[in-house]
């Protein structure tokens, strides 16, 4: 066979290119390596929850929610160390509530600056929050609540972020469960936090209090202190700084791991009813809320507790408040006969109609 000098300039041109990615390769490997051993214990472990979880891939932009205070500014460190492993692209979200004069607008500069120090872009809203609280009737948590979400919301699509990073750690998971426990909730509301829900992600619920704290002492990390959160005026102030401690100090170490086995079996009992209930309604269309209305016999061949979960989906496509007493009155209701009425909360009648149970929006008198 003849052997062309171009073919030998390809071959030896190929050669070289293949020598050259393979050389590129083994640098970044090297490189991930060096990486990988310069974090410590808790870095290694955050990143360790972000891929086993999947709440970050590889390249995708993730925007940090960044308060100020000890948990926000560990997590934005965390994912900072984490970034040249993940090639994550980050941005910060800030809130102003304006609640606290002065010192709300010391956070804001906080973050601005430390955001500026990183070569970050920095997203910050400011909210009249006792406005909003007072024109929607809810407490200023839940209200401070909406305002953030759908603030991080707006940021995300308008930006283009694949996922929106919050700070909740090990303690508030456990706050969140007593407070839905003591408010009466259902089985599902004890699952808690959950580390993925959309493009919400929080990853560092398996980090205790204790743990952020020393990664900031041992990282010389500063951060602002929420003085409003040291009162225990809120119900979850009073869970955090009362509640909590005096279980742990007479039982030691054992509240915080057993309400997050809570937690997960909780979460795993939700996920078993989706599927069960998504075959029940493909088998029973009339159970599936279909222009207001649910079948009645369909429902009194369901037990108790399949028809409070039947009416808690109901419910919730009404967009009206789900509790115990909504339920009880329900399950009641088909139990007497037609003609009769309830009112799930106040703004939602319930009428047994022929051989349907309708639900209508009603506006009560001024």
């Amino acid at each position: 066979m003849i052997s062309y000098p171009y073919d030998n300039y390809l071959s030896c041109t190929w050669g070289r290119w293949n020598i050259f990615f393979l050389f590129f390769a083994f640098l970044l490997r090297v490189g991930l390596l060096i990486t990988g051993l310069s974090m410590n214990i808790v870095e290694k472990k955050f990143l360790e929850q972000l891929r086993a979880r999947s709440l970050v891939e590889n390249g995708e932009r993730v925007l940090v929610a960044v308060s100020g205070g000890p948990d926000s500014m560990a997590m934005l460190s965390l994912f900072c160390a984490v970034r040249p492993v993940l090639h994550c692209e980050l941005a910060v979200a800030h809130c102003n509530f304006q609640l606290r004069g002065t010192e709300s607008d010391a956070d804001e500069g906080f973050v601005r600056d430390h955001c500026l120090s990183l070569g970050l872009e920095c997203f910050v809203e400011r909210f009249d929050t006792l406005w909003f609280a007072a024109e929607w009737k809810k407490s200023v948590e839940e209200t401070a609540r909406i305002l953030r979400y759908t603030f991080f919301e707006q940021v995300v699509q308008e930006g283009g972020f694949n996922k929106i990073a919050i700070g909740h750690h090990v303690n508030d998971n456990a706050e969140t469960i007593l407070f839905n426990l003591f408010r009466g909730v259902s089985l599902s509301g004890l699952r808690g936090i959950r580390a993925l829900h959309g493009k919400t992600i929080r990853p560092m619920l398996l980090l205790h209090k204790v743990d952020i704290l020393a990664y900031l002492r041992e990282k010389g990390i500063v951060c602002r202190i929420d003085t409003s959160n040291l009162a225990n005026d809120y119900d979850r102030n009073f869970i955090r700084n009362r509640v909590i401690p005096l279980i742990e100090e007479r039982f030691s170490h054992k509240l915080l791991p057993s309400l997050r086995r809570l937690s997960e079996q909780a979460g795993e009992l939700e996920e078993f009813l989706e599927g069960y209930f998504e075959n029940l309604f493909e088998r029973e269309p009339g159970l599936s809320l279909t222009d207001g209305q649910l079948d009645v016999h369909a429902l009194q061949r369901l037990t108790v507790f399949e028809q409070k979960e039947v009416f808690k989906r109901a419910l919730r496509d009404m967009d009206a408040l789900v509790d115990a007493q909504a339920l009880q009155k329900l399950v009641d209701l088909l139990t007497t006969q037609q003609g009769k009425m309830v009112m799930a909360g106040r703004q939602l009648q319930v009428i047994w109609k022929g051989g349907k149970l309708c639900f209508l929006h009603h506006v009560p008198d001024a």
